[in-house]
């Protein structure tokens, strides 16, 4: 699985982040500012603060709504809506859904599977990225030299 996700977190780099908070002591909003600050472009994704900006961007109501090519549909709402965002994301041809920790949806991921599109779940982008490519472990940093 580290292999998968250090390719995916490798070769994709525009994030449509579902479900980001306009407060920003929020895991979600936590994550795509770390992700922005590696490289990635990030779109939050929030039909409550559509039309507002979080973290400089631009806030939409549905994927479907985003004007740019989406590689990863990265998705911080309950695991009863993943179904649709994984609908979403094929609309938008996007190439991973991934489901942030404590989310699954064995409905998603076969629709997705069926489609070719790469699926991660009960995973956080911030801590994969921190233990694949910085060599942090998210849970103990203090004991990092």
């Amino acid at each position: 699985m580290n292999d998968k996700i250090k390719e995916i977190l490798s070769k994709y780099k525009t994030i449509a982040m579902v479900g980001v908070s306009k407060d920003d002591k929020k895991p979600s909003t936590i994550v795509m500012k770390y992700m922005q600050k590696y490289g990635f472009k990030v779109i939050p994704v929030n039909p409550s603060a559509k039309g507002q900006k979080i973290l400089g961007e631009e806030v939409y109501e549905k994927l479907e709504d985003i004007k740019i090519p989406i590689d990863i549909v990265d998705v911080f709402r309950p695991s009863a809506e993943a179904l649709k965002f994984a609908e979403g994301g094929i609309k938008i041809d996007a190439k991973v859904l991934w489901l942030q920790l404590g989310i699954r949806s064995l409905e998603a991921k076969k629709l997705v599977e069926s489609k070719n599109i790469e699926y991660i779940e009960n995973r956080c982008t911030k801590m994969e990225y921190q233990k694949l490519f910085l060599n942090i472990n998210p849970a103990f940093p203090v004991l990092q030299n």
